[in-house]
This record gives structure tokens, C-alpha cells and sequence, in this order.
């Protein structure tokens, strides 16, 4: 669809800058394509820590006997035995996370069930809280990315720096395996984000408390001999953008006062003499230029950043808001901007869910009360979150079987 819409001239003509930042990929699916690479090649080394988890909570009895291990070995969380399942990455994570809590509820077990063959060995719990610690990041941003309370666009850049970030240094490690898995994580990473998707670069830009510095500390800690010239490219197609805007807004601004004039009767002219006032304003802009040599965009750049600390939540929707009468054009592509969605997650849930209403039961429903249905559903509760995947077969808390 984004490819037809491109190429059709009468569509292709309604979009900015030729459509350069018309298509973002979804985070989210971006994140899982990631991550199952790196699965793809670890996997042998969790298949001992997977059948531990499915030996204990196999049987009644099993279960009985290992909370048992967990109450003479003292542990005291409020963390459950969940088993993974192969589609979904996080479920692997969340394995891990609870496995590593119960490392001596395990071995405990080995001690007393003979039947218990697949204790994981120290180096398997080695390897396991590594790979858990780099899948802990991605874990948290594909959170954050599919939340309930949708995170506006400026929170992308830096979730996806803190994820190539986080696969350079493993990339060198000694244990084969994480080695392994960061390269292949880190090749899928650099077919889609090579170059981070720069529309919402400027998302970044436009939070007040960063703006291109937060793009200038990320790109040299990268270690990139470029990175210096890459941002200055990227300020430049924000420039551009800015532009576009701007003529836009011009235009629409002419249209909007020839159409009036056009309208004006004969017995008005003479209350509305100041209006010529604002033609003169309009055609010394157009032809002599403004007073001011600086556009919004350079005021707003050169503007002392907020505090971050002192502004840890900012709304960035309410700061352009109420900026508005500054950076009239400029708070209008911020609007833009910033509400370009990370992910498609949301959308796909709604529209998964009208399955459910329009079935072979519910056949004859109007299509505007399966659009209120659907609409109103996903307005009341939202999308579900990533633990929503939990299911009851899936998690054993063994706290249960301790009284």
C-alpha cells in the first residue's frame, strides 16, 4: 500500500518531501524478527533450564516435592515457574527470569529425585544469566513500544540506540554462544535499523530536553567515524521537512485570505482598511523576506535545553501545545511527528479482536455496530499488555504448595 500510494502521481503529490518519511516499520515486529535470530542459534544451550522447568511442574507430586526444595534452600520471592512457548521470544525470557531465581531450589532437587536428569550445569546457569541480561532490553522497550498508554514517537530513537548498544560488547565475548548470538541479533539489526529510522530521529530532536544533542551523544558512542557528518545530514532533511511546512502552511494561509477577500461586501471596506495592513506583512515576507533572518526551527534549536531532571515525565505533546503561539508551523509538524505510532501492535489487536465479534453466531450484524463494538472495546481496555500472553498452563507458582 505505502508503495502504491508513492508511486501514484495524484497521491504521491499530497505527501511531504516526496514521501522520503512516509513508510516507519513497526517496532515491535522489528524487535521480534531480532530476537528470534538470536534465539535461532542459542537454543541448544536452554534446552537443559527448558526441561527442568517442564520436569517440575509435569506432576502433582513434582511440584509438591520441588517447593519443598524452595522452602529448605530459603527463597522467598513472588516469582513463578513459567514454561516458554516457541512463538513467543518474551515467554523465553520470563523462563529464564524466574529459572535463575530457583538455581538452588534445582540443584537441591537433583540431590533427592534420581529421576531428575536435566539439572542444568553451572555453566548452563552462567550462560543463562547472560542471554537473560541482553534479552532483558529488549524485553523492557518492546514494553514499552506496545504499552497500553502509547509512549509518543520521541521515545524510539533512544530505545533502539540502547539495543544496538547493548549487542556491541557481546559480540566480543568469550562464551561462544552469546557470542554467537549477538553477531546474528546484531546482522538482523543492521538489515532494518542500519540506519535508524530518521522521521523519528526527529521525534528526538523535538523533545525540549534533548534535541540533536541526545543524537550527538548516541552516534559517538557508537564508535562511528562518521557520526559527526551523519548528524549533521540528518538536522539538514529536518530542516528540509521544516521547510515543506512552512510553504504549506503559506500556501494554505493565501488560499484561505483570497477566498475571504472574495466574499467581503461593498459596505465592509471601509471597517476592514487594517486588513490591507496584512498584505503588505504577506508581500514583504514574500518578497523582501522577514525581519528575522532565523526560521523557527533555528530559534527553537538554539534555545537552552529543559532540565531533564527537573522534567523526568515531560508531556511533549502539552510542551508544543503550549508553544504554539511561538512556533506556530513548527508545533504543527511536532503534532505530526510525534503521533506516528512505534508500532502497528495496537491496531492489529483491534482488528483481531472483530474476529471474535463477527462470527458465524453474530452474522447479520450492521457495519456500524461491529465498528462501535470493536471501537468501543479497544477504547475501554486498550491493547493487552505483553504478560497478557500468561496463561494458567503455562505458570506454576510455587508458593501454593508451601502450606
Amino acid at each position: 500500500m505505502v508503495d502504491i500510494w508513492k508511486n501514484t502521481p495524484s497521491m504521491r503529490s499530497s505527501l511531504l518531501c516526496d514521501g522520503q518519511f512516509f513508510h516507519v516499520r513497526c517496532g515491535a515486529h522489528i524487535l521480534n524478527l531480532i530476537v528470534q535470530e538470536g534465539l535461532k542459534v542459542i537454543d541448544g544451550a536452554l534446552q537443559n533450564i527448558r526441561d527442568s522447568v517442564k520436569y517440575v511442574r509435569s506432576t502433582q507430586g513434582r511440584r509438591v516435592k520441588f517447593a519443598e526444595c524452595i522452602s529448605q534452600s530459603c527463597l522467598e520471592t513472588g516469582k513463578k515457574v513459567c514454561q516458554d512457548v516457541a512463538t513467543r521470544w518474551n515467554s523465553t525470557y520470563l523462563m529464564l527470569e524466574g529459572a535463575l531465581v530457583f538455581e538452588h531450589a534445582f540443584s537441591h532437587l537433583k540431590l533427592i529425585d534420581c529421576n531428575f536428569l536435566t539439572c542444568p550445569s553451572p555453566e548452563d546457569w552462567v550462560r543463562a544469566k547472560k542471554i537473560a541480561f541482553l534479552l532483558q532490553h529488549f524485553y523492557d522497550i518492546s514494553t514499552l513500544f506496545s504499552g497500553v498508554r502509547y509512549p509518543t514517537a520521541n521515545l524510539y530513537f533512544y530505545g533502539v540506540w540502547q539495543i544496538q548498544f547493548r549487542l556491541i560488547k557481546p559480540k566480543s565475548s568469550e562464551d561462544v554462544a552469546i557470542r554467537s548470538m549477538a553477531i546474528a541479533m546484531l546482522k538482523k539489526f543492521e538489515k532494518y535499523w542500519k540506519c535508524y529510522s530518521v522521521v523519528l530521529s526527529f521525534a528526538a530532536i523535538l523533545d525540549p530536553r534533548y534535541k540533536l544533542h541526545l543524537l550527538e551523544f548516541c552516534y559517538s558512542k557508537l564508535d562511528m567515524d562518521d557520526h559527526v557528518e551523519y548528524v549533521r545530514s540528518i538536522r539538514e532533511r529536518f530542516h528540509m521537512l521544516f521547510d515543506e511546512y512552512v510553504t504549506s502552511t503559506s500556501r494554505d494561509d493565501r488560499f484561505t485570505s483570497s477566498t475571504s477577500r472574495g466574499n467581503i461586501l461593498v459596505e465592509d471596506i471601509v471597517d476592514n482598511i487594517g486588513d490591507n495592513l496584512d498584505e503588505y506583512d504577506a508581500f514583504e515576507s514574500e518578497h523582501f523576506g522577514s525581519q528575522s533572518t532565523k526560521s523557527q526551527l533555528d530559534l527553537y534549536l538554539e534555545e537552552n535545553r529543559l532540565d531533564r531532571k527537573k522534567y523526568p515525565d515531560l508531556n511533549v505533546l502539552d510542551y508544543w501545545k503550549a508553544h504554539s503561539h511561538r512556533y506556530p508551523e513548527l508545533s504543527l509538524m511536532a503534532r505530526d511527528i510525534l503521533s506516528i505510532p512505534i508500532t502497528t501492535v495496537a491496531s492489529e489487536s483491534a482488528f483481531s479482536i472483530g474476529g471474535r465479534i463477527l462470527n458465524k453466531y453474530r452474522s447479520s450484524l450492521s457495519p456500524e455496530n461491529v465498528e462501535a463494538e470493536l471501537c468501543t472495546r479497544d477504547w475501554l481496555f486498550g491493547i493487552p499488555l505483553e504478560e497478557d500472553f500468561d496463561d494458567e498452563s503455562l505458570i506454576v507458582d510455587f508458593q501454593d504448595y508451601l502450606h
